[in-house]
């Protein structure tokens, strides 16, 4: 069984833990491709330089070659290759794509990967071609689906990876990961990928794992076989890709190709070098390009590994800091194709499918960065919110924008409208007792932008309710502080719940300093304490008991193992394996209240996973305790 947990996430990308028998990988991952016929940079050195911790490599060139065939089953895997950290082994579907037919039966190369202690071996699946009519990939398909069932039984104390193939066929996609979903696998890997990468149909492969992440099994690490250049590593791990293998560093080096960030370039096109890797502030171009073949091809390998793993740590730093979609896009900046990918992620279907695993608030703030930003699920979870949770009065005043939070200048004339007060922002619009929520506040736009939906939008938000723009003042005036904390309660949590947490004596405390709202009281107890880095409120223990009394199960839950409830109440986490059921509608970093099997309140915490992830982890956090 695969031990495999998320610490940190960002989009569907999680930056996790997958524990193996030679030591922990912290994903996602890059899986240098070691040739053992030509070891152009050792995988010791690769640990060693660049810290790798999980390299793969072909085990039917293994099998296929007498000698080495011969050392792996007598040593095993990791002395054959001088390694000590993980080893993936694949199993010759590459090779057959190639060349075509190979020699080794499934059953035969899945035992030998076992036998020479492979730490993750692969089925021989069917390479499905992205030309392949429906009927050609079906059969494929259903073959590979087959060897992977047939490989369960085998794989004894080998992670096994099942390769998901489909093509371009989005419904054999679905089918092969539902089955695959459903068998004893620990690692799916995505295949049949590499003819789009190596065409750069970006958006096919957007396409590709799309449709087979929302048919996977999520507690599982994803692979994407033959990730290539690091310009794609942004967009495959914000998809939900754990692990990515390449072998472009050698490749791309025995045909004097540099990778940096922006795409490749010759070495005959350059006259200096743009990088600050070891090789380059030692060697200049004229250099470079003097030195004999063998020794120039290996320092450009050493240079391309440099700035392949350079890259994946900007993609695991940008989930830790939540902007992940920024890389994203500033990646498509460099390369117009990868925009095809980004105006694929536009599509309703499939924006809805990734809003369930995005954080509901981030640590860095949105950064506008191009005609995409208005597009991630996280404004589309605010448009969606706002017209299905914002119930208005029956008059507003719209107003342009002006510097956040925009209740600051705006405050006067809210206090005084009898109505709300609506600032037009890219976002659409939003109402002012909304305004210091994530991501409004803390955004960064460009003076001048599309504001693409805003007035669609607004359009929709005034029909649905009615609403006019007719202009009626207040001569007393009228409580902004409890309309903004009535706002986000319902933004927050649902529709009408700030009728059950806010029903009674209401007492509000501000900061002095700030003048923010900083804790709510009803009736004298601490039901809400407002965050101040995004806006949104803490839910506390007196709150959570209002709002079971109020609301049947599941809503607002996370239902736990009776053996858990001990280790709870000592404010310990709670760990998905203990998970019996929980509120559908909970997001990552959600407030939700943890109960027992007879809904007996135990404690309150903050969501990691989603519903769908809680119910299919069997290790790692769930629920951040924090309050009993």
């Amino acid at each position: 069984m695969v031990r495999f947990e998320i610490r940190y996430r960002d989009a569907c990308g999680r930056l996790g833990i997958l524990e193996t028998r030679h030591g922990k990988v912290e994903t996602p991952a890059l899986l240098p491709v070691i040739n053992p016929n030509k070891l152009l940079i050792s995988p010791k050195e690769m640990g060693k330089l660049f810290g790798t911790k999980i390299i793969i490599t072909n085990a039917y060139i293994i099998y296929k070659h007498e000698d080495l065939k011969e050392r792996a089953l007598t040593e095993g895997i990791h002395e054959l290759l001088d390694f000590k950290g993980v080893i993936m082994t694949d199993s010759g579907t590459f090779q057959s794509y190639v060349y075509g037919d190979i020699d080794v039966k499934p059953r035969e190369i899945l035992e030998f990967q076992r036998e020479i202690g492979s730490d993750i071996g692969t089925i021989l699946d069917v390479f499905v071609l992205p030309d392949d009519d429906h009927e050609e990939a079906r059969k494929k398909v259903r073959e590979t689906i087959k060897r992977a069932r047939e490989a369960v039984d085998a794989k004894g104390e080998m992670l096994l990876a099942c390769t998901i193939q489909g093509g371009k066929h989005e419904d054999l996609r679905e089918e092969c990961a539902k089955e695959m979903s459903k068998l004893d696998a620990d690692v799916f890997p995505i295949g049949g990928v590499v003819p789009l990468m190596e065409k750069q149909l970006y958006r096919e492969l957007a396409k590709a794992i799309v449709h087979t992440k929302m048919h996977l099994d999520p507690s599982k690490p994803v692979h994407l076989f033959g990730a290539g250049h690091p310009i794609t590593f942004p967009l495959a791990v914000a998809l939900g890709c754990d692990l990515l293998d390449s072998a472009a560093y050698a490749k791309y080096a025995s045909d004097d190709r540099m990778i940096f960030p922006w795409g490749t370039e010759k070495l005959s096109e350059l006259e200096e070098i743009p990088c600050h890797c070891p090789i380059c502030e030692e060697i200049s171009a004229n250099e470079l390009k003097k030195m004999e073949k063998e020794e120039r091809e290996r320092a450009i390998a050493m240079h391309n590994l440099y700035v392949s793993f350079s890259e994946m740590k900007r993609v695991r730093e940008a989930i830790r800091r939540g902007n992940l979609w920024e890389l994203v896009e500033e990646k498509s900046a460099s390369n117009p194709l990868l925009m095809d990918a980004l105006d694929f992620l536009r599509e309703e279907k499939i924006v809805k499918w990734m809003e369930k695993f995005e954080p509901i608030s981030k640590p860095s703030a949105f950064f506008y960065t191009s005609k995409f930003s208005l597009y991630r699920p996280i404004v589309y979870r605010y448009r969606k919110r706002l017209m299905e949770r914002f119930v208005p009065k029956s008059r507003v005043k719209l107003v342009p924008e002006v510097e956040k939070p925009y209740s600051r200048h705006y405050r006067g004339l809210w206090k005084k409208f009898d109505g709300d007060v609506l600032v037009l922002s890219p976002f659409g619009p939003v109402p002012l007792a909304l305004d210091e929520i994530y991501p409004i506040a803390q955004s960064v736009f460009p003076e001048k932008v599309e504001k693409d939906g805003c007035m669609d939008l607004l359009k929709r938000f005034m029909d649905k309710y009615k609403i006019t723009e007719e202009e009626k003042y207040l001569e007393k005036g009228k409580d902004v502080d409890f309309e903004r904390v009535k706002a986000v309660v319902d933004f927050q949590f649902g529709k009408g719940v700030s009728e059950v947490l806010l029903n009674g004596k209401v007492d509000i405390v501000k900061s002095e300093r700030t003048e923010k709202i900083r804790n709510v009281y009803c009736d004298g107890k601490h039901v809400l304490s407002m965050r101040a880095h995004d806006g949104l409120f803490t839910l506390k223990p007196a709150g959570a008991k209002k709002l079971m009394r109020a609301y049947p199960p599941l809503r607002f839950r996370v239902v736990v193992e009776d053996e858990a409830v001990p280790f709870i109440k000592e404010g310990k986490n709670v760990f998905a394996k203990f998970v019996v059921d929980c509120d559908p509608e909970l997001r990552p970093y959600d407030e939700c209240i943890i109960v027992t099997k007879s809904d007996e309140y135990i404690a309150v915490g903050r969501c990691l996973l989603n519903r769908e992830e809680m119910l299919s982890f069997n290790y790692g956090i769930a629920v951040k305790t924090r309050e009993i």
